[in-house]
């Protein structure tokens, strides 16, 4: 009985963590959250991928969030955009009601009117679903000191502050 529960247990937390949009967290193991490289001693790629329930405007705010952090992380004041971009990838899913997620598709002869079976009312009931998941990247420049007067820079405790209430990270496990 315990297995049974424990099991029930997993994939009810498993199935919870695919119907949420992407936490604040780093991409361990998998494509979604944050990631950063390294490039010079004070300048980094970040990245911030999320899933499809995901929007842009979440995975922009956490790239930002995330070039803040990693800025007061390494020691530094303020972090500037030196590029920046979101990607976006879409794919159309299909699902008949009554065969779930795989279709079949057939087509017949027929003596008088020809091959058939293209616009059979069968699959009149056919769902099609656009998800698109989006990925935010930049490459940031930190420096300490006065912030520059200039849109690109950012003062990184400044960006915590004002948006860390926004930022949704994982449940405690």
């Amino acid at each position: 009985m315990k297995r049974i529960l424990l099991s029930l247990a997993l994939v009810t937390s498993l199935s919870a963590c695919a119907a949420m949009p992407t936490p604040y967290q780093e991409a361990t193991g998998s494509r979604w959250g944050y990631e950063e490289n390294q490039i010079e001693r004070n300048r980094f790629r970040v990245s911030f991928g999320g899933n499809s329930l995901t929007d842009r405007e979440t995975v922009e705010l956490y790239l930002l969030y995330r070039s803040a952090e990693l800025t007061v992380e390494q020691g530094y004041d303020y972090f500037e955009l030196v590029e920046r971009a979101v990607d976006s990838e879409t794919r159309t899913l299909g699902r008949h009601p009554r065969y779930g997620a795989f279709s079949v598709r057939y087509a017949y002869f027929h003596p008088r009117w020809g091959w058939r079976g293209l616009h059979d009312p069968f699959w009149d009931d056919f769902h099609e679903r656009e998800i698109t998941r989006f990925e935010a990247s930049a490459e940031i420049v930190m420096g300490n000191g006065d912030k520059p007067d200039h849109p690109r820079a950012f003062d990184a405790r400044d960006v915590m502050a004002n948006l860390g209430d926004d930022i949704v990270r994982p449940e405690a496990e």
